[in-house]
């Protein structure tokens, strides 16, 4: 099926890419962002990787709370589950650009996120084990 010649700027803006490629030349999220401007799309990696970073960040949440309300705790539970997947399928979305600089800095992001969550995991397991241990004074 042969286009008209009028028709093919527009089906050429609509490819997408499907390969992974470095550059700055990318849409991310929304049309017109970075918007091919270096400063832009290097702001676009620092959002990205704090978006994932974010995501790991959050993981962790319902272990941060001990007690609460159950409606008022299922509500906020909600709207905080709610937000992470936000979060989540944005950076999936982002990395679908198949930019390799948008890939890493999420990938990093989700590493960083989770050597911070184990750590902070540890430190809570290790202040909760020495506040349980008795203090044999002989």
């Amino acid at each position: 099926m042969d286009m008209p010649h009028d028709d093919m700027p527009m089906v050429m803006n609509m490819m997408m890419q499907m390969n992974f490629y470095w550059g700055k030349d990318v849409t991310i999220l929304f049309k017109g962002w970075p918007d091919n401007n270096l400063s832009m799309y290097i702001l676009s990696l620092f959002f990205v990787f704090f978006m994932a970073f974010g995501v790991e960040i959050m993981s962790m949440g319902s272990k941060m709370i001990i007690k609460r309300p159950i409606v008022g705790g299922l509500i906020r539970d909600g709207i905080y589950y709610t937000v992470r997947m936000v979060l989540v399928y944005f950076v999936m979305l982002a990395v679908m650009s198949f930019n390799i600089g948008i890939f890493i800095v999420a990938i990093l992001g989700h590493g960083l996120g989770f050597v911070v969550v184990k750590f902070l995991e540890l430190a809570a397991a290790e202040t909760t084990t020495d506040s349980n241990a008795t203090d044999p004074k002989v």
